[in-house]
């Protein structure tokens, strides 16, 4: 029993350890109050991807519980009367039982896989964004290549889910899975019997393939959003350039309660839109595939659509590239395109050591760039697109070919000069449009934005009035990265003395800065980031004065820009 003079110790303890939590909390509350997140709009690809992931967690922690990976066969007895007799495998069998006998358990796989695909639409934009705004610069290469390692996990594990059902589909995937380990010279056929615990397809390697699937990859990715998510808390979000925004300040909304109130009612707009989606729209319908036959698939058979570049590049390898090494077959047709989507990754992961050892840029960047302002990393960008969209639409050849009615030789032909000249096309005409744009940006910083009004100046000359931008878009259009490419003089060694790899580094950044026009800044105006505010209510009072007085033809005066003109 406890003593009455313990109680009130007791009591204050407890009164104490309550005060040390609300004043945590009051720290939090503070801490997130003053901190501020941007709310541009491209921001929110990140949050599709988290909230979606959060999704599949939560389905398919629910269709573990009824999923067996066994590849036993048995024979179906399920509600499925179509199939009722079929040998199959206990994964099949499993897994048609939670379509069709467990209460919600087809909407559960429905939408997991609607949200699997949502996820990687969402991951593969917001990659996008954040090489074509040059977020990945000094000090965030790190978070690139994390960013990177999240994708081909992700790749990763859509890669061992698909194969889990067993259908004719999957079995389809994971006999390309064989071939491909089998054509790796040497190791090639030890490597595939390691992986399936035997020979094609093993007993073992769904049993594995869940292992990976369930626990091994969602794991890594985690921790390597968490580590992303840390690396964003040091280097602070990034923003577009705008008035009252640096290096260091940043414009947004409060992190708390604002912006997670926010990001929490978007969460469940897009859960409930995911789980309306699976209840609504069919997606891999494994009972109209059946049990997992290679000798027996057909044309038409689709990967998700995040794997179409992959199953694109085995289709467009020519037929016969086999080599005999050592009185063995090293059949290329499979390790040739596996190797080039490697090599094409791991330029995509190596891209901002490159760039920052071309340009020779070491200064740190916390501000995004507009990927019109940086002409040769778009027409980059837009070249790797192009590459990867050959693959992918080479990846439904069959089915472009049945659709349009052509022979699937020529369309796998064109595809390939394609696969050649697309990036080349695809570089050179965005290039040459961010060019384009950067004049016009130009030309709106200088004269205004046409209005389409027409006036008569009191000397006779017609003219139009151009409206002056307002200074958010004036500090928009005139913000640029004035990175420049190596001058030879700059090292001070003679031309006889500079390397290869210095020279080549040289032609290289000359290369990259080539085709940029540096937007009119506020120096070459003659004007500072105050004198612009001073400036844009001085071009609206100009602006006013151009309104005609009534009964007349022509504005009483014209604008500083109208008679400069």
């Amino acid at each position: 029993m406890t003593s009455t003079s313990t109680r009130p110790r007791t009591v204050i303890r407890r009164l104490n350890a309550l005060g040390k939590s609300q004043t945590r909390y009051s720290s939090i509350m503070k801490w997130g109050t003053n901190k501020a997140v941007p709310t541009h709009w491209s921001l929110m690809f990140g949050e599709v991807a988290i909230y979606s992931f959060v999704v599949l967690l939560l389905t398919g922690a629910f269709l573990t519980f009824f999923y067996t990976p066994s590849m036993e066969t048995v024979r179906y007895q399920g509600s499925y009367a179509p199939l009722i007799g079929v040998e199959m495998s206990r994964a099949l069998h499993s897994t048609l039982d939670l379509s069709f006998d467990v209460r919600g358990g087809l909407l559960m796989r429905q939408a997991h896989h609607w949200a699997g695909l949502l996820f990687m639409v969402a991951l593969v934009m917001h990659v996008l964004r954040v090489f074509f705004t040059g977020a990945f610069r000094k000090p965030r290469q790190a978070a690139w290549v994390v960013l990177i390692g999240i994708f081909l996990a992700s790749l990763a594990t859509g890669l061992t889910g698909y194969i889990l059902p067993d259908d004719m589909l999957s079995g389809l995937s994971l006999l390309i899975m064989d071939g491909t380990f089998k054509a790796i010279p040497v190791i090639g056929s030890s490597l595939s019997y390691l992986v399936f615990g035997g020979p094609y397809p093993g007993q073992v390697i769904l049993s594995r393939l869940t292992t990976l699937h369930v626990l091994i990859l969602p794991l890594g990715i985690i921790s390597l959003a968490a580590v992303r998510a840390a690396l964003a808390l040091l280097h602070k979000p990034m923003q577009f350039p705008g008035p009252g925004r640096s290096d260091r300040s940043i414009v947004g909304e409060p992190l708390l309660p604002t912006r997670a109130a926010k990001s929490a009612g978007f969460m469940f707009v897009l859960s409930g839109f995911i789980l309306l989606i699976g209840g609504t729209a069919t997606i891999n319908p494994i009972w109209l595939y059946g049990p997992s036959d290679p000798g027996n698939a057909g044309a038409g058979s689709q990967p998700d659509w995040y794997f179409g570049f992959i199953d694109g590049a085995l289709r467009l390898v020519p037929p016969g590239w086999e080599i005999t090494v050592m009185g063995g077959t090293v059949s290329l047709a499979l390790l040739a395109p596996m190797t080039v989507v490697g090599l094409f990754l791991l330029a995509v992961t190596a891209y901002p050591f490159l760039e920052r050892w071309i340009s020779a840029d070491t200064t740190e960047h916390h501000l995004l760039e507009r990927p019109r302002n940086n002409p040769t990393r778009t027409a980059i960008g837009a070249a790797g697109l192009g590459f990867v969209g050959v693959l992918w639409a080479a990846g439904s050849a069959d089915v472009a070919a049945r659709a349009l009615s052509l022979a699937l030789e020529d369309l796998l032909h064109a595809y390939q000069v394609l696969l050649v000249l697309g990036p080349v096309i695809a570089f050179s005409v965005t290039r040459r449009v961010c060019l384009a744009l950067q004049r016009k940006d130009r030309e709106i910083v200088i004269h205004g934005r046409e209005t389409g009004r027409i006036v008569r100046l009191p000397h006779g000359e017609f003219v139009e009035v151009h409206q002056p931008v307002t200074a958010y878009e004036r500090w928009k259009l005139v913000s640029y990265d004035p990175s420049a490419p190596l001058h030879p003089a700059a090292s001070g060694d003679s031309v006889q003395r500079r390397s290869i790899v210095q020279r080549l580094r040289m032609r290289a950044s000359g290369w990259f800065f080539e085709y940029r026009m540096d937007p009119a800044t506020p120096a070459q105006l003659g004007k500072g980031p105050a004198e612009l505010y001073r400036q844009e209510l001085s071009d609206r009072l100009d602006a006013e004065a151009l309104a005609p007085t009534p009964g007349s033809d022509f504005p009483v005066a014209a604008s500083k820009a109208d008679r400069n003109q």
